[in-house]
């Protein structure tokens, strides 16, 4: 199982929210590349990119930011989302070395798309789901949809998805645990693997996420854990990996 460190931009700053409200962020850095080499530094074996004006604009506008990081790191995975919808969109970030898209708005609203994406982009496209009490909410989590999302995922097993990025919207940013329950059922239930995101805290939680990677837990995206300090990225891996080769 992978921890995956996450950067969230916003006018060029690396930020936390809280529950996905842009009015309350905390800001950890102004320069993106040099923090995602502290992360990779730590030893991250993939970076989780959010483009959090592209969420709600709806296009693309830190680009920049994701661009430089990709361009210093060759070789590193790279998964971006916020703003993707479009194939334009998709192609401008493969090309500029990102390895993984992450479709979230427009897979609710138009889910033919992701198999459309999937077909043009083999292996390249991340579905994210974001979920309010279970249901996937859009839109920079503005809007509360009334789909499930286990089963949206359930839609999306054979258009040749890599992973889902599951986000339990309660927890994010608040430092209360994972939702475990709501992850392994989405695991299992959809039939593709999951990334957790989402109330990542300590050492605990990545136990407790390894312990059920065979379920089809992928990663761990953390967050504010890490930026606080009340998770190393480092001791994390070498957990996850330990657990792993029991």
């Amino acid at each position: 199982m992978l921890v995956i460190p996450a950067i969230d931009l916003k006018d060029g700053e690396c930020v936390r929210l809280r529950q996905g409200r842009m009015d309350d962020s905390t800001v950890f850095g102004d320069n993106p590349v040099e923090m995602a080499r502290r992360w990779v530094n730590a030893g991250c074996r993939r970076l989780h990119l959010v483009d959090l004006n592209g969420a709600f604009a709806g296009v693309p506008v830190n680009g920049g930011a994701v661009t430089a990081i990709a361009k210093e790191f060759p070789g590193l995975p790279i998964q971006i989302g916020g703003g993707i919808r479009t194939l334009e969109t998709i192609e401008a970030y493969v090309k500029a070395g990102v390895s993984y898209v992450i479709i979230g708005t427009k897979a609710v609203k138009e889910p033919a798309f992701v198999k459309e994406a999937c077909a043009a982009f083999p292996g390249k496209v991340i579905v994210g789901l974001d979920a309010q009490n279970g249901f996937v909410a859009t839109d920079g989590w503005a809007e509360v949809s009334e789909v499930k999302a286990v089963d949206l995922a359930k839609q999306f097993k054979h258009d040749g998805v890599s992973a889902i990025v599951y986000t339990d919207i309660a927890r994010d940013g608040m430092m209360q645990g994972v939702n475990l329950e709501a992850t392994v059922e989405l695991a299992v239930e959809g039939g593709i693997p999951v990334i957790a995101s989402g109330g990542v805290t300590n050492i605990e939680d990545i136990r407790h996420l390894s312990m059920v990677a065979n379920k089809g837990i992928l990663g761990a995206i953390t967050g504010r854990a890490i930026y606080e300090g009340t998770l190393d990225v480092a001791e994390a891996q070498a957990l996850a990996d330990k657990l792993a080769a029991r």
